[in-house]
């Protein structure tokens, strides 16, 4: 049976959940599908992917839990979700990574007119990042471009800005929680029909970092890419982000094994 991106956004029919948090099991081209549909249809979709520290800090912050359960279209990015989600019996067909999405919807824009916004970054990183889309991707009109430095007082001016450009997708550069709360507060004023975090992309696209070679992603090695990149900083990071993903699959595990014993 054909996939019916139009009726996902009625109908999240591959929707499932594990650890307590709501994710969309789609493969890329599923989800390029719903967003692209959303932006024809102006119809408003807000976007944000579940990785493994996400998920962690999910379990103790219910804001941030409203928040990612709040939204319209929740992918698997992290193959530690993935595979986790997999022994627990879930049918996951792909890890669906956010900067792969905001790639290959850059590419979507440039092909077919749509506009988008960049907001988040610094400003001299976010600069380098319109300049090498913009050569990545001749003909590309971009709607407008905002640092993420702001002030409680400026936030509606900011959204008052994005909401007047007319942009068909909205990429927010700006970590975890905040943009899930800015998301959550003003999606239905923004006026942009696909809004999606982007965490550490626009870093990417200025040619500040770099993403792991393509072994290492499909293994589920990128966190070891950027601990070696930066030790000091990711090391505490990921040694209790995952041990404490850890224990909650080894739980999870067990009440299912628990639950299928009695059932049988």
């Amino acid at each position: 049976m054909a996939f019916d991106a139009s009726s996902y956004l009625d109908t999240p029919s591959a929707r499932l959940t594990f650890l307590g948090a709501p994710m969309d099991a789609l493969t890329m081209s599923e989800t390029l599908a719903v967003a692209e549909q959303a932006m024809i249809s102006r119809r408003r979709l807000q976007h944000v992917v579940v990785n493994v520290a996400k998920l962690v800090n999910m379990q103790s912050d219910q804001a941030l839990k409203d928040d990612v359960s709040g939204s319209d279209l929740i992918n698997i990015d992290g193959m530690g979700v993935v595979w986790g989600a997999r022994l627990c019996g879930h049918n996951v067909p792909e890890r669906v990574s956010g900067v792969d999405i905001m790639e290959h919807l850059l590419a979507l824009c440039a092909q077919k007119g749509y506009r988008p916004y960049f907001f988040g970054a610094k400003q001299d990183v976010l600069e380098q990042a319109v300049t090498n889309i913009r050569a990545q991707y001749p003909g590309i009109e971009i709607a407008g471009y905002r640092n993420g430095y702001f002030t409680p007082e400026e936030e509606d001016g900011i959204m008052a800005d994005i909401a007047a450009s007319n942009a068909d997708c909205l990429f927010i550069a700006i970590s975890s929680p905040t943009k899930e709360r800015l998301l959550a507060h003003y999606k239905d004023i923004l006026n942009v029909p696909f809004l999606m975090g982007v965490g550490g992309s626009i870093d990417i696209k200025a040619g500040l970092t770099k993403r792991a070679p393509g072994w290492m992603q499909k293994c589920g090695l990128e966190w070891l890419y950027r601990l070696l990149q930066e030790p000091r900083r990711m090391f505490k990071r990921y040694w209790v982000t995952n041990s404490r993903y850890a224990a909650l699959l080894f739980k999870e595990l067990r009440s299912s094994r628990k639950a299928a014993v009695k059932a049988g």
